[in-house]
């Protein structure tokens, strides 16, 4: 059996690597083994966002395509897309894991499907109910094309029965949690803490990356604007692309000293600063949950999540872009002493068995096909 992986994000090296690792475990014990192959389409380039990834989780090395760099969405899509084609048609694979919902996700799909190639999605059902994010479309598009829909969450499963794609649809769990409990070292302290001068439990750490945040002002400067008033230090690792931004942008001020701007970090590095947090602010989803995994409050910059299941008893908080919103947010979680947080539901993310199950479902979709 032939399988591909196909990612070029962060995120998504982070789900590769735990899915090659229960791949490994499965064939341990196969008769027939899996071949199972990693695709790079080169959508992160920086080493710091990707080449540290392989290193650190130890996944095998992937093929990165040799595609050039593309200045808009809809290019890059298409740039990868050409480049996937041509290796699915050079190895042709028995199926395609398709992982989350970026441009390297939506490239996947559709250069799967058109050479009626099987197609899993792995974190299907997402929807933050807002098609202005370039990641709910790509959801969206991914999940209609695919012909397995691995769900991280049962309300995952229910908005695709809604959309009529409910008989593709199983619930599986979220791989990121499997991540997490794999990779998560409760006694590793981040090394940078000790760079910095930061002192666990007394530091917030930001991130944002998201286009429709980074690549709007009138999203961003509000966010920045509430950095600048936050009495507390601030560990904020700068996704290359919001540096860029920052540079070029006449309206950019300087932050203040309490915000350590830094470089993208590894997943094990990250995984510690996120557990030493008071709190975390963030317009990422993955961060979201991880905070969640980890019990760390978690101050999200959207006015949307597709993980609604991190609202629950207070640990996610909602409060878009706006300065007074965000302030009174971190004011709140400066006075969590008074805060009774309930129990986390880590089953609703599948109690860690995620991979596993995936697997499984798709050695019996490939033998069944």
């Amino acid at each position: 059996m032939k399988l591909l992986s196909i990612g070029g994000t962060r995120p998504q090296f982070v789900k590769m690597a735990v899915m090659a690792k229960s791949i490994a475990e499965y064939n341990r014990h196969a008769s027939e083994p899996i071949d199972h192959r990693l695709l790079h389409t080169g959508q992160h380039r920086d080493p710091g966002m990707s080449d540290i990834f392989f290193r650190e989780l130890g996944m095998p090395q992937p093929q990165v395509l040799k595609t050039s760099p593309a200045e808009t969405p809809g290019l890059q899509t298409a740039v990868m897309l050409a480049g996937i084609e041509a290796e699915l048609i050079s190895w042709r694979p028995d199926a395609v894991i398709a992982y989350g919902d970026t441009n390297s996700t939506i490239a996947a799909a559709l250069a799967t499907a058109k050479l009626h190639i099987p197609l899993i999605h792995l974190e299907a059902g997402l929807r933050s109910f807002n098609r202005l994010m370039q990641e709910e479309i790509n959801r969206i598009v991914t999940d209609q094309v695919s012909d397995l829909l691995l769900c991280p969450t049962h309300s995952a499963v229910e908005h695709l029965r809604q959309e009529g794609l409910g008989e593709r649809a199983v619930f599986v769990g979220d791989i990121m949690l499997d991540a997490v409990e794999q990779f998560g070292d409760w006694r590793r302290e981040a090394s940078m803490l000790r760079e910095l001068s930061v002192k666990p439990g007394q530091y917030a750490l930001l991130t944002l990356h998201r286009a429709e945040t980074t690549d709007n002002p009138a999203k961003l400067m509000p966010i920045l604007d509430a950095l600048r008033k936050i009495d507390i230090p601030i560990i904020f690792p700068m996704h290359p692309r919001l540096r860029a931004r920052l540079a070029q942008s006449s309206h950019s001020e300087p932050l203040g000293r309490h915000v350590h701007v830094v470089d993208p970090v590894g997943y094990l590095e990250m995984l510690a600063l996120q557990r030493n947090a008071r709190f975390v602010m963030t317009d990422s989803g993955g961060l979201q949950k991880e905070a969640y995994f980890s019990g760390v409050p978690c101050i999200t910059l959207r006015d949307e999540t597709e993980w609604r299941e991190t609202l629950h008893g207070g640990w996610n908080t909602l409060v878009g872009s706006d300065s007074a919103a965000i302030l009174h947010a971190v004011k709140e979680l400066m006075q969590e002493n008074e805060v009774i947080w309930e129990p986390r539901n880590l089953e609703s993310f599948g109690g860690g068995q995620a991979c596993k199950r995936s697997v499984d479902q798709i050695v019996e979709m490939v033998r069944a096909a």
